[in-house]
């Protein structure tokens, strides 16, 4: 293939990548689809396509709308048994974060509660919030009427603002002392300075290490601490598991603060925080090493400060 072809998809890689993974909520599923676009480019007659960024942005949508709507997908997403890909901070998968909507639209809150719109809701909600598409050109994208696209995204945001917990700005420092707070906290021993971090109706998730068939899940302050507490009791069995003693490092993942277990180079585990008035909203803990495998790529390239804690 001619070389200006394949640089003029380079070109926008980066940017149909952020849009996969919006639209997927896996990084590794959205490489997958960006590198199935490629193919198409590469296949199609380029003499007849106008705008090779409207055209591609169309090929990965509905690429990521097939995946969205297939059998396996349902199934593996079915019951709220599912968490995003958690992505490290300059990530270009990240994409555009110019705007608080297109941050928003990045985080794991919000990534997860699009798990319950239709497929389309969430591309009309993706194309329009992260990446500011007119409902006209949303309309073409999907093949459907500028008025269902209109309605499409209505929907979506009425039903992501009315779940929606925490989600404002927060000043890097003051997210660096919430978690410096929180593992002071989960590591003392005492549930009740746990229980006054939490809001009224604070939620937490997690995958239990990747070893839990289900998702675990926490909804009041009092179980979220003891839930919490007991994840971050040092163990022989939990230093096996982690293949060593892991030091504690506070980042952020997805616009949100976070705090990865690092065992030397390894992150062996993430929890990411939603911040609302001070207080945490809600936890998202994550240590599967599927889900963790491209944020620890970059954390290998990544000079990290100095460890937080380094308890265990």
């Amino acid at each position: 293939m001619d070389s200006a072809v394949i640089a003029r998809f380079e070109a926008g890689r980066d940017r149909l990548a952020s849009l996969a993974y919006r639209l997927l909520g896996s990084a590794a599923d959205a490489e997958d689809a960006v590198q199935d676009a490629f193919l198409r480019w590469q296949a199609a007659d380029r003499d007849h396509i106008e705008v090779p960024e409207a055209w591609l942005t169309k090929v990965v949508t509905h690429l990521c709308l097939d995946r969205l709507r297939s059998a396996q997908a349902r199934h593996e997403r079915a019951a709220g048994d599912w968490l995003p890909e958690p992505l490290l901070d300059g990530d270009v998968m990240l994409g555009p974060a110019e705007t608080f909507e297109q941050r928003e639209s990045v985080s794991l809150a919000v990534l997860t509660l699009m798990e319950r719109l239709s497929p389309p809701e969430r591309a009309a909600y993706v194309l329009r919030e992260a990446f500011s598409y007119p409902h006209a050109e949303i309309a073409g994208i999907l093949d459907i009427t500028e008025s269902a696209s209109q309605q499409h995204v209505h929907r979506a945001r009425r039903r992501i603002t009315a779940e929606r917990r925490g989600g404002a700005e927060v000043d890097p420092a003051a997210a660096r002392r919430i978690v410096e707070e929180f593992l002071a906290a989960a590591t003392s021993g005492r549930t009740e300075r746990l229980v006054a971090m939490l809001t009224a109706d604070a939620t937490a998730v997690s995958d239990g290490a990747g070893l839990a068939r289900r998702l675990l899940r926490a909804t009041t302050r009092e179980r979220i601490a003891s839930s919490v507490r007991a994840g971050f009791r040092p163990t022989e069995a939990k230093r096996r598991l982690a293949g060593g003693s892991p030091a504690f490092h506070i980042v952020l993942v997805n616009g949100s603060p976070a705090a990865l277990a690092v065992v030397g180079d390894r992150v062996v585990g993430a929890v990411a925080f939603e911040v609302s008035d001070g207080r945490i909203a809600s936890l998202c803990g994550i240590a599967a090493q599927g889900r963790l495998a491209r944020l620890n790529e970059a954390w290998r390239h990544r000079v990290p400060d100095e460890p937080a804690f380094s308890t265990w």
